[in-house]
């Protein structure tokens, strides 16, 4: 399934646009052209009928506007995949559910006028779960159509695995950047909580949401993370080696044996390229602190859709609906002492972090390779720390699996140290395994 996987380098296609060597409404042809061979397979796009006319007519306004290369904004003529719970101007918001479109409608997210304001066209919206939750869509990975792609950003993971645009966004509350961006073998950056304006976006727990991106390589998510993030200041990303620290205990445990033997290699690889690698006992009460950060999730949650589900609760997902219920279940005593009990979390892994010296937190990106089958989009468990501590995080693709599907590391950096995670990734992504 090769010709599935094409995924291209945002920066690359931004400097050729920037500089005319590639014309806007030439690569958008080209967009269309591969959204069309490969799409009716990926499904990494919501279907939208008028597609073709709607970016060849923003293309040729774009143009018109055209200053000179001197005055190109930095993602000019580049196409871009927005998921499905991302209000955008003139495209529906489906969120992957079956409740009318005018009841989920909103104004335009702050992501979106920023992508935007940078030069950038809407290719359309990318699949979700539905509402983000526990319910995949038809989305398939590009790598093996017959294994997930993850969830709940699948169609934006997909969308860049498969070449179909070189920038895409999702959203994260648990894991739902990381672990898609490992199964399709693509970059995923999760910035700091709150760095990106949630604004515009669907809610699924306030808490822990975040806005983020999926791209081909860690230069690409910088060059994205400078247009999206507030108070971006390329000066804070100092040079040098940061110390990496493997937090060993019961949430290690919780990867496959596939994982961890690959996660063994990389940890390998960069000692051999220079870097420190301290193992540091952490989460031993891992779960408990999983369970807090459920509660906060779940009540959360079902605030969110408590008008929705009033009217609606026939038309959600079995799945999706659970959740909710669950969610319901929870007193305000509960969802309290859960967030008292995530503060306390917070602290302990500063502390440990500061104490130990550690830069940046290693771990597999995922329990495992992308699971076979469409009906689950796969644990999120091993993003669940660095979510629920609002952490910076990244996952490089690290080499394969037994049957070929992409591995990937992930790496979680100091609250509000974006720009450190994202120059320090350049050079990891370089020292390891193909």
């Amino acid at each position: 399934m090769g010709d599935l996987v094409q995924s291209t380098s945002l920066t690359h296609t931004a400097e050729r646009l920037r500089a005319g060597a590639s014309g806007v409404r030439e690569n958008v042809t080209r967009t269309l052209e591969r959204i069309a061979q490969v799409d009716r397979v990926v499904q990494a796009f919501v279907a939208e009928p008028g597609r073709t006319d709607r970016l060849v007519t923003a293309a040729r306004d774009l143009a018109r506007r055209d200053p000179g290369p001197d005055g190109h904004p930095p993602l000019y003529g580049v196409p871009v995949g927005v998921k499905d719970i991302v209000h955008v101007d003139g495209l529906p918001t489906r969120a992957g559910s079956t409740l009318p479109a005018e009841v989920l409608a909103g104004g335009q997210a702050t992501v979106v006028d920023r992508l935007l304001r940078a030069g950038a066209l809407i290719a359309g919206k990318t699949v979700t779960a539905e509402f983000a939750v526990a319910a995949p869509g038809p989305t398939r990975n590009p790598h093996q159509p017959d294994h997930t792609p993850g969830g709940s950003s699948s169609g934006s993971a997909a969308a860049v695995a498969a070449g179909l645009v070189p920038l895409a966004i999702g959203t994260q509350t648990i894991g739902s950047l990381i672990r898609p961006a490992a199964y399709c073998g693509v970059v995923g950056f999760k910035p700091s909580h709150g760095r990106i304006p949630t604004d515009g976006v669907l809610p699924v727990s306030p808490t822990y949401d975040t806005l983020g991106t999926f791209t081909a390589t860690a230069a690409d998510a910088a060059l994205a993370a400078s247009v999206l993030c507030d108070d971006w200041r390329p000066e804070r990303a100092t040079p040098g080696r940061p110390v990496l620290g493997i937090p060993d205990g019961p949430y290690l445990g919780c990867a496959e044996p596939e994982a961890l033997a690959a996660f063994d290699r990389q940890v390998t690889a960069l000692r051999e390229a220079g870097y420190e690698v301290e193992k540091v006992p952490l989460f031993e009460t891992f779960e408990q602190d999983a369970f807090a950060l459920f509660v906060v999730n779940l009540y959360e949650l079902a605030r969110a859709h408590a008008d929705w589900f009033a009217r609606y609760e026939d038309r959600y997902d079995p799945r999706t609906a659970d959740a909710i219920r669950q969610g319901h279940g929870a007193r305000e005593s509960d969802y309290a002492d859960a967030l008292r009990e995530r503060e306390v979390f917070r602290d302990r892994l500063a502390r440990a972090t500061a104490g130990y010296g550690i830069d940046l937190w290693i771990a597999p990106a995922a329990t495992g390779p992308a699971p076979h089958g469409l009906d689950s989009a796969g644990d999120s468990v091993m993003s669940l720390p660095w979510s629920g501590a609002g952490l910076p995080c990244l996952t490089l693709p690290a080499g394969r699996s037994a049957a070929g599907l992409p591995l990937g590391l992930q790496c979680a950096g100091r609250p509000g140290e974006d720009e450190r995670l994202l120059r320090w990734a350049r050079d990891l992504e370089s020292a390891l395994p193909a």
